[in-house]
């Protein structure tokens, strides 16, 4: 297996650890060059020294020697993730060795983290340094608007909090995206440090807190690391108008987190304008290409609508490539059978406005956690 995961026939290997590697992993090998040297499978020359010590080695063997304790919450990147992320695990895994003992994992599996990151401000978009607490005991991240600030600016219950990288997004290498629930509506913030492995440490701090809390929370249940963070389904600029499709649509920048599709004016609003609850088929949600005839008022030609029991909702897209993306990724959700909590998570749907207070708190400890 590469570092990355990914499943193609490698071009490259550290001819100094014996592993193969993929041609964008063989970049981020370059940067431990102490450590790892880098050739071409194909183009290079390679001395038979070189061809015996890979082939007494290998992936399998390296794996084995390098990720012996690897926390069970650590995040292990994928080809599709940040640079940040598989950077980071290349450096724990060869160049700081932290899976070899646990010792060495100390900075993100304390249950406690204190230190100042880089937030932007929400009306004005400069990053300032804030204090940040991450406290299991108290089950939540905080961050102070003052360094000797007794209350915190915002308290984020762990059991709400999701973190993704979004580099792109925030305009920062090592940016971080945090959500949490604050009165039932998702907020966001967003944060970054200078130092990678730091920035790294605090995102595996967060899913530490987040797999303890779960263990205790949903005690034997299986399949919990899937929970402990996730990337957004898809993100992007969509038009949209009201419920009557009388008034013109506007732009809107559109995240889809499982199947609450939020819109926000701008990608770094602090709190979305709006959420839209994309059901199954089952409970009669269909995703349809094109708009009803009689719209009108819409500037972008590749239309969507989502009909929903309630409602229609009306979307278009900027070219039709944005639209097939949308419409994978509704049918997905479409197609995907509901679960007994997306019931009791999803206030606004009829089947669950009869429900007592009681049976709603059933659903959700009916988690498929269990």
């Amino acid at each position: 297996t590469l570092d990355c995961e990914i499943a193609i026939y490698p071009e490259w290997a550290s001819y100094t650890l014996g592993v193969f590697v993929c041609q964008s992993c063989s970049g981020l090998h370059r940067n431990i060059s102490q450590i790892s040297k880098v050739k071409s499978v194909l183009l290079d020359p390679w001395s038979d020294a070189e061809v015996e010590f890979m082939a007494s080695n290998g992936n399998n063997a390296a794996k084995a020697k390098y990720e012996q304790k690897v926390p069970v919450f650590y995040y292990r990147p994928t080809h599709t993730d940040c640079q940040l992320l598989r950077e980071q695990w290349i450096r724990a895994k060869y160049e700081r060795k932290e899976f070899v003992c646990v010792e060495r994992q100390e900075p993100y599996s304390a249950g406690y983290r204190e230190g100042f990151l880089w937030k932007r401000g929400r009306d004005n978009g400069q990053f300032l340094s804030r204090k940040c607490i991450l406290s299991e005991r108290d089950g939540a991240l905080k961050y102070y608007n003052k360094h000797d600030a007794r209350e915190p600016k915002a308290l984020m219950k762990i059991h709400t909090l999701n973190a993704s990288f979004q580099p792109g997004k925030i305009g920062q290498p090592h940016g971080l995206q945090v959500t949490y629930l604050k009165d039932n509506s998702t907020r966001n913030i967003f944060v970054y440090h200078k130092d990678g492995k730091e920035m790294v440490d605090w995102f595996n701090a967060i899913r530490a807190a987040r797999f303890h809390y779960l263990q205790v929370a949903f005690p034997g249940a299986r399949h919990l690391v899937p929970k402990l963070t996730r990337n957004y389904i898809k993100e992007g600029y969509m038009e949209k108008t009201g419920p009557k499709h009388t008034e013109g649509f506007k732009k809107r920048w559109f995240t889809m987190d499982d199947r609450r599709l939020m819109y926000f004016k701008d990608p770094l609003d602090a709190y979305a304008r709006g959420e839209v609850f994309i059901g199954s088929k089952e409970n009669s949600y269909i995703v349809l290409p094109g708009l009803p005839p009689s719209t009108q008022g819409y500037h972008w030609q590749f239309g969507i609508t989502i009909v929903t029991p309630d409602r229609k909702f009306l979307f278009t897209c900027e070219t039709e490539e944005e639209q097939q993306d949308w419409m994978a990724a509704f049918q997905g959700l479409v197609n995907r059978p509901m679960l007994p909590q997306e019931y009791a998570g999803n206030h606004s749907h009829g089947s669950t406005q009869d429900l007592s207070k009681e049976f709603l708190h059933f659903l959700h400890l009916a988690d498929n956690l269990i």
